[in-house]
């Protein structure tokens, strides 16, 4: 066996070679793209011929690089890159850090340590492009929130007035359809009932268009402290060009969010994941992505679930005991979960009462959410490991006795 840690950037990786007494057989700094994949080949071919005696330690799980290790038949470890500056102390107390002494580092964590770590998952690349979709479709959820909370940061300073009819969701096709005709208060005043519903129709409304639009001309007409004109017209500018941005990423997530559905559903997992409550298509979506369908990848439900980042981790010393949530997780795969749990307690009534249950002991809402949304993580994958769809009485009813008793 020989041993390879590649430090990687965007230019260039930094590349070590041992054998499997630690001593080095060569390293180099390769350039990014095919001729940097081929120097490492070459680099390891100098050793040997077969590429399941070659185990490869990287810290990162995806891009091209790592696409063309694994097709080249590698072994090859995705070392989380904190864990990874946990042993740099075991190997250099001085605190000395460099690329290529991190690539010898990453080496023989893969030769002493690699039991430790996980190899790369395989998944399919059907859940390759599922993951890329749902990563994109969050992340462009993300960026809307943060636009909204900079309208409504806007709106606050001069149009309280709007700010107050329009708080619930300003990212709605109501909110952007009259902000951007009426920015200002004197705007608001001065829209009749015929402009407002023809804006609100403009917006998507389709029911109920006569009494908003009374609604809104009622709370613009109310009477509220302004700012002077010239800085009223500055923060309409702004107002508008965040309507302009919230609407263009309104269109962006509908397109990605119907791509990544229909490709969600051509996925042999799909419909176990759409028969457990609170998984609709687009958090089912998130979940398969994140999680990935690799069968060997998590070896029991506890495997999934310290994955997940909902099972709690314990400090014990003596006498002392702390039990507390997991802080290093995936953070995208863990909101999802939160939000499939907060899901599951409106419609599953095995998983309310699990709900209710560990907020009548006394812990929080999202201590007992994030209880919920460990024991769902553990029905899904006992769903996937038997190929059989949700059943609410196998799922919850042991627990649900034994809770009552």
């Amino acid at each position: 066996m020989i041993y390879v840690g590649i430090d990687w950037a965007e230019a260039h990786h930094d590349v070590h070679v041992l054998d499997e007494a630690g001593e080095s057989l060569g390293h180099a700094r390769v350039p990014e793209g095919i001729d940097g994949l081929g120097r490492i080949h070459e680099l390891i071919g100098k050793h040997t011929d077969d590429s399941d005696s070659v185990v490869v330690g990287i810290e990162t799980d995806r891009g091209l690089l790592v696409q063309g290790l694994v097709a080249a038949g590698y072994i090859v470890y995705a070392l989380n890159p904190f864990s990874a500056s946990q042993y740099r102390n075991r190997h250099a107390v001085s605190r000395a850090k460099s690329d290529p002494a991190d690539a010898k580092l990453l080496a023989d964590i893969v030769r002493t340590d690699r039991h430790n770590h996980r190899v790369i998952a395989g998944d399919s690349e059907l859940a390759g492009a599922i993951k890329v979709l749902a990563r994109a479709h969050k992340t462009l959820v993300w960026n809307r929130q943060r636009e909204t909370s900079r309208l409504r940061s806007a709106l606050r300073e001069y149009y309280p007035a709007a700010l107050e009819v329009f708080r619930n969701d300003l990212a709605h096709g109501d909110a952007l359809a009259v902000l951007e005709r009426a920015a200002t208060p004197d705007e608001g005043r001065r829209l009749s009932l015929s402009a407002i519903r023809a804006l609100l129709k403009r917006g998507g409304r389709q029911r109920y268009i006569d009494a908003r639009a009374d609604d809104i001309q009622k709370a613009l007409r109310m009477p509220q402290l302004e700012q002077p004109a010239t800085i009223v017209k500055a923060y309409a500018t702004v107002s508008r060009a965040g309507v302009r941005s919230i609407r263009q990423l309104n269109a962006e997530i509908a397109q990605l969010e119907a791509e990544m559905i229909e490709t969600t559903e051509q996925h042999p997992d799909a419909e176990i994941l759409r028969s457990l409550p609170g998984l609709g298509p687009t958090l089912s979506a998130r979940v398969l992505g994140e999680f990935g369908d690799d069968r060997t990848r998590y070896q029991d439900a506890k495997s999934r679930r310290n994955y997940a980042g909902t099972s709690p981790i314990t400090r014990a010393s003596g006498t002392k005991k702390i039990v507390m949530a997991r802080f290093v997780r995936n953070d995208r795969l863990t909101d999802a979960i939160q939000l499939w749990a907060f899901s599951a307690i409106k419609t599953s009534p095995g998983a309310r009462h699990y709900y209710d249950v560990r907020r009548r002991r006394g812990q929080s809402h999202s201590q007992a959410l994030r209880a919920v949304g460990n024991r769902l993580v553990g029905i899904l994958h006992g769903c996937i490991e038997h190929r059989t769809h949700y059943s609410e009485s196998v799922a919850w009813q042991p627990i649900v006795n034994v809770a009552a008793a």
